[in-house]
């Protein structure tokens, strides 16, 4: 196990009936003015939008709105509201919505304060020294932005589709009350699940050694992950499920699951050069690419392959690599029975592109730490997804 020094300030706030309270946690921390971000739509649906608004009115908040956040968001976008944000002289931002909405947030809060355009940020030109506080109210659970400092945000002029954080970026308070999820499509569930599951194997499968500690950790929230996902399935309300799902998805990328580990995320990489290219959702583009990255690197760690297929699949084959291989297919199983695509071609993705999409994963340097992975790796990964 590698040395760390962990520290996450976000509070959690976790549970029914907690959206009615960020008015007053607002209040509390002293901002007046605030920026309503949001997507496209979904909050006024369930109810969230009449909730978060009169609690903000109840407690005296001003705020003006953003709307229009894109599953993929995109740098215009960001820019777009940072001017705004700055016209309106906001204090703080309450960002309502999934991780596309809240990665949005954090790029905005650091831009706030700063003259130039906010792609410097991503292109590592400039680091900030702080950002406007930022309050998540989470509609969807699996990127785990409530409780981190990352975010993704898509160059569509550039094709460039990278992430970013900082400390400073971490959201003063996220609320996640499980319940608001109960009507959202099948489909997003089924991304949430995905998305969820591989922030876990990016550490899981990164290649340090002796973490007991954490890979039963990591098991823990793939198992719980996965049995949700089959309840959630065949019904949706089940808010015990949705709740251990919410969780699963805020802890596998919150920091505790990383610890003392080297991360891999190559798998990510890929997908954001796939998702740069064709307007496919994050979890989606996980799905395809997840089980042809195992495919092609079992073989630098086929002990913890076949544990993964012991621990999660409940396999006890003799020889170690069938193993591994078995707990492979087994996964991409997984996947095909909660309806997630496991092919490129299952989205209309052919061979046009492989070879641009293989050097733009690699614009910021090498991916992987399992296996560092050149262009050819990334080409003949991505040609196993086909």
């Amino acid at each position: 196990m590698k040395n760390f020094d962990f520290h996450n300030p976000t509070r959690l706030v976790f549970g029914k009936d907690t959206i009615p309270n960020i008015g007053s946690y607002v209040q509390q921390y002293g901002e007046k003015k605030v920026l309503l971000l949001y997507g496209k739509g979904s909050i006024f649906k369930n109810g969230v939008y009449d909730q978060v608004v009169a609690s903000l009115q109840a407690a005296g908040i001003t705020y003006v709105e953003m709307s229009g956040v894109q599953p993929n968001p995109v740098l215009s976008k960001v820019r777009e509201t940072v001017q705004f944000m700055k016209e309106e002289q906001v204090e703080a931002i309450v960002a309502v919505g999934g991780g596309s909405v809240l990665d949005t947030a954090k790029i905005c809060a650091a831009s706030y304060y700063y003259a130039e355009d906010p792609w410097d940020f991503y292109e590592r030109k400039v680091f900030p020294d702080k950002a406007l506080p930022i309050y998540g109210i989470l509609t969807l659970s699996a990127t785990g932005s409530e409780m981190n400092s990352g975010g993704v945000i898509t160059n569509e002029e550039e094709k460039k589709k990278w992430g970013w954080g900082s400390k400073v970026t971490y959201p003063r308070l996220s609320i996640v009350d499980p319940s608001v999820q109960k009507s959202l499509p099948r489909n997003q569930t089924v991304k949430g699940v995905v998305d969820t599951l591989t922030h876990v194997f990016e550490a899981y499968f990164g290649g340090t050694k002796n973490t007991l500690m954490q890979d039963e950790f990591s098991e823990g929230i793939i198992r719980t992950t996965m049995a949700a996902a089959k309840v959630l399935l065949e019904d949706p309300s089940d808010y015990d499920a949705r709740a251990e799902l919410a969780w699963a998805a805020t802890l596998a990328l919150n920091g505790l699951n990383g610890l003392g580990r080297a991360g891999d995320w190559a798998s990510h990489g890929i997908e954001h050069s796939l998702s740069a290219y064709y307007d496919i959702a994050h979890g989606e583009g996980l799905s395809m690419v997840m089980p042809a990255w195992m495919q092609y690197v079992y073989k630098e760690d086929v002990d913890k392959f076949a544990r993964f297929g012991e621990k999660i699949f409940g396999l006890e084959l003799e020889d170690q690599e069938a193993q591994a291989l078995a707990a492979i297919k087994a996964y991409k199983d997984f996947l095909q029975g909660i309806g997630a695509p496991v092919t490129l071609r299952e989205r209309g993705i052919g061979e046009e592109h492989l070879v641009e999409m293989s050097k733009n994963a690699l614009l910021r340097g090498p991916l992987g730490t399992l296996k560092v992975l050149s262009e050819k790796d990334v080409l003949e990964i991505l040609r196993l997804a086909l």
